[in-house]
């Protein structure tokens, strides 16, 4: 009879290996790396999952940007990409293929976006606060000094690094005041062809769509910054080698503890990045089309490329945009079905829903797809090619 033996116990688990759980789990990290270091709970000595995530060479300059093309429908603006506080405000990213929504978004007060106080991030820097408490706890008790030392530099270094990440957002702000200013209203494109409308002043669209977002570090100096993460690389080392060195019931307890840390990051990582950011300065209302879904987010779908720019233009009432965001293809065909779309769109405006209050587009009755085959049909020929086929 084969007789096959597992770990009898405690003392006989091989562990020398478990600092390596101190350093996994990059991608928890990266993910909320910058609204996690614009928190001041950044500054809480705590257990961190792969802190050397957060030790890089050099520090971002802004912030990261999402896919979709941002246009200016009166004000000639134009962007390849959608900055992140913008993207953050409007909350589209989960925009079905050929869906059209449209908000109007407000300045409601002067305070600057941040980081929420109490947020899911705030959640996993308090436990793992905790865990380097019970964890100081529970090398006193047992006498462990390599375990109460790895302790003090694993939590400390979150600290360290902190203070050489912690920056704060600065979003620019028009000095100028001119009457004479157009609207500040935007039309996001995004790659699977669904539209956005922003309803916005000047200001406001400078702010979250064309501006840089200035990030101003604690500590600006490069050199400065540099010396502290070779300072933080160290203590990761000796923190390692340290936790490398303890005994058995406390590699156990690091060991439990980074699991469970990481599983608490990982799962904050999958939540929406919305939850993490305070932007109540800025004002959501929600409007609607006509025959749209009612629900929260009000989104009308559509079939084909073609229908969700119709009615587009039936909010704008413009078709200047379209080029500049390369919406449509510049040929004959598109150029007449874009004046036509404009003129069907000018008959019909909006209304606010007595029962809500909700300001309601009407959209005309135009037949755009239909519209479209007949100018493909009546330009085509082979010296008048229309560059698109009628699903636009």
């Amino acid at each position: 009879m084969v007789h096959i033996e597992f770990v009898r116990g405690f003392q006989n688990l091989q562990l020398n290996i478990v600092g390596f759980l101190a350093i996994l789990g990059e991608g928890s990290i990266l993910t909320n790396a910058q609204v996690s270091t614009l928190s001041q709970w950044m500054f809480v000595p705590r257990l961190l999952p792969a802190p050397q995530a957060l030790l890089t060479p050099s520090r971002p300059s802004k912030l990261a940007s999402s896919r979709g093309h941002v246009t200016g429908v009166h004000s000639g603006n134009d962007r390849d990409y959608i900055n992140h506080i913008g993207n953050i405000v409007i909350n589209a990213e989960s925009m079905q293929e050929f869906s059209v929504r449209c908000v109007e978004i407000i300045r409601a007060s002067e305070t600057a976006v941040k980081a929420k106080v109490v947020a899911p991030l705030t959640g996993a820097a308090l436990l793992g606060c905790t865990l380097s408490i019970v964890l100081i706890g529970l090398s006193i008790y047992y006498q462990d000094g390599m375990a109460l030392i790895a302790t003090a530099l694993l939590s400390l270094l979150s600290t360290l690094i902190g203070l050489g990440n912690k920056w704060t957002l600065q979003l620019p702000k028009r000095v100028a005041t001119n009457p004479l200013v157009p609207p500040g209203d935007v039309v996001i494109r995004y790659p699977k062809g669904s539209f956005l409308i922003v309803k916005c002043a000047e200001d406001v669209a400078r702010e979250l769509f064309f501006a840089p977002e200035n990030i101003n570090y604690l500590v600006p100096h490069a050199a400065v910054y540099r010396i502290i993460s070779l300072v933080s690389t160290i203590m990761l080392m000796f923190g390692v080698i340290a936790l490398g060195n303890a005994t058995n019931n406390l590699q156990i307890a690091f060991a439990g503890s980074y699991i469970f840390l990481n599983s608490a990051y990982w799962i904050v990582a999958a939540l929406p990045t919305k939850l993490h950011w305070d932007t109540s300065c800025f004002k959501v209302k929600m409007q609607r089309l006509e025959g749209s879904e009612k629900n929260k987010h009000f989104a009308d779908h559509n079939s084909t490329f073609t229908r969700a720019l119709w009615k587009v233009i039936a909010i704008t009432k413009s078709i200047d945009w379209i080029n500049r965001s390369g919406a449509a293809p510049e040929t004959d065909a598109w150029n007449r079905w874009l004046r036509d779309a404009k003129a069907a769109a000018e008959r019909e405006g909006s209304y606010e829903d007595p029962v809500d209050g909700t300001v309601v587009w009407k959209i005309p009755q135009w037949h755009p797809q239909e519209r479209l085959r007949e100018l493909l049909a009546e330009f085509a020929g082979p010296e008048k090619g229309s560059g698109s086929t009628d699903d636009g």
